[in-house]
């Protein structure tokens, strides 16, 4: 049966490329012209497709519009940061306001004072300091523990991203002749160009194997500084942590004088209205947030607790030219006060439930292997009969279901992200009406793909 869908998967993907490509002939023109100043015709590697990417136009409120003038529901939605939804007015008023009063002073405003507030009352930080993207967020978070703790080494989670700073880009989407034992996970780099003496530093360990950690503990627990990890793993596609890792993690650290820093630079503002912290119950000793964050502007923030903060007041270097400033304030304020609120939440997760609930059935009737998660704004189908407990389950989906599956959706108007680790992300402004549309479209895949 696998077999046979893996089979059928290439026929439909196929024929579904063919009419993609023959719908956005204007993408082909903008890549062509990209693609001359541009590596890969794209301003981040993660936009890159085979052979050109989408470009989009416009967007407002659930939908977006591409260059051909295609016009898609939007469940990429910004690889999560569009939880808002595109051009919402409260986000769109701050930003114009801001605009006018001036964007930018490279100087302490008010602004900025009460983002910071906003942030530490609703993620249960003591203090945070201001940064401008994901990358930068984890990457100030290392320097401050290992500030802290006076310690070089750090650990990271076997199959996660972090930003593209060379100490986590080790073990992010190794292959499985790259990924070492299952007992010694492999340090292997990500990017080429990335010193090999920093894999001496990084230390790779399972998701939800506490023993695994406890053993590296044991051996080098007086030379590590902190661990780093996606609360809810986010780079394939959705792994939630078993009940009692996140808490065994912060007492296994805390034992050996380490810190715990939670990457909640995708499940913040996303998976609850306190992030994975609120919805799992463990208060990391650091945290980072970005994208949802920030209504779509380019923001971000890492901070917890004020004692392991101080260490910036120590010598622990942390600056930046644009650090909160007021355009980029205005935008976090408005988001998390005005539209991102408690009774938000309520409606993403029961939009998300009518999603996830519409495509596992129609997994389910049509005999496709796969599940389906549903976690706030955020969810994914996932091609493996069970829930993934651990990147090395990731490696047994079958990614041609995917592959068929993205072309088929572009086609029928929903825009969805490139490649397979990814999730959806729902927005306030996604109706029952949108929700159903997906599934339909969702649906008619699988009796597709089931009528081998």
């Amino acid at each position: 049966m696998t077999d046979a869908l893996t089979t059928r998967a290439g026929i439909i993907a196929a024929a579904e490329n063919d009419r993609l490509w023959t719908r956005t002939p204007g993408s082909k023109a903008m890549f062509e012209r990209a693609v001359r100043h541009m590596p890969m015709g794209v301003g981040s590697s993660f936009q890159a497709w085979d052979p050109y990417p989408v470009y989009v136009r416009e967007g407002k409120g659930s939908t977006v519009i591409d260059v051909d003038g295609n016009e898609y529901l939007d469940f990429h939605n910004g690889f999560g940061c569009m939880v808002v939804g595109h051009a919402h007015p409260k986000v769109t008023e701050a930003i114009e306001h801001a605009a006018r009063t001036g964007t930018h002073f490279a100087a302490p405003t008010e602004a900025t004072v009460r983002f910071a507030e906003v942030i530490c009352e609703r993620f249960g930080a003591e203090s945070v300091r201001f940064i401008n993207s994901g990358t930068e967020a984890t990457m100030s978070a290392i320097r401050v523990a290992r500030a802290a703790t006076g310690r070089e080494h750090i650990v990271k989670v076997e199959g996660s991203y972090h930003g593209h700073h060379d100490p986590v880009m080790f073990s992010v989407v190794p292959g499985s002749d790259l990924i070492g034992g299952r007992d010694a996970p492999s340090t292997t780099p990500m990017s080429t160009g990335i010193p090999a003496v920093m894999s001496e530093y990084t230390h790779v360990v399972p998701f939800n194997d506490l023993e695994m950690l406890r053993a590296l503990l044991a051996e080098r627990g007086n030379e590590i500084a902190c661990l780093i990890l996606e609360p809810v793993m986010m780079n394939i596609g959705i792994c939630q942590p078993e009940p009692g890792y996140l808490q065994g993690l912060k007492d296994l650290l805390h034992q050996h004088g380490a810190l715990l820093i939670f990457d909640e630079v995708k499940s913040g503002a996303t998976v609850a209205y306190g992030g994975a912290a609120e919805r799992y119950g463990v208060q990391p000793d650091l945290a980072c947030w970005a994208k949802a964050i920030c209504g779509g502007t380019p923001g971000a923030a890492f901070g917890g607790r004020a004692d392991v903060m101080a260490a910036i007041d120590s010598g622990a270097a942390q600056q930046g030219t644009f650090n909160g400033n007021p355009l980029i304030a205005a935008a976090g304020i408005a988001t998390l006060t005005e539209v991102l609120t408690r009774d938000a939440y309520d409606y993403l997760a029961s939009i998300g439930t009518r999603l996830a609930t519409g495509c596992a059935k129609a997994m389910d009737e049509n005999g496709i292997p796969g599940h389906a998660v549903d976690l706030g704004a955020k969810g994914c189908v996932s091609y493996r009969p069970t829930p993934l407990r651990n990147y090395r389950d990731f490696l047994e989906t079958n990614p041609e279901l995917y592959l068929a599956s993205y072309p088929w959706a572009m086609n029928r108007g929903i825009f969805m992200t490139p490649g397979d680790e990814e999730q959806w992300t729902l927005s306030v402004q996604h109706t029952d009406a949108d929700i159903d549309r997906y599934v339909e479209q969702f649906n008619d895949f699988c009796v597709t793909l089931a009528a081998t």
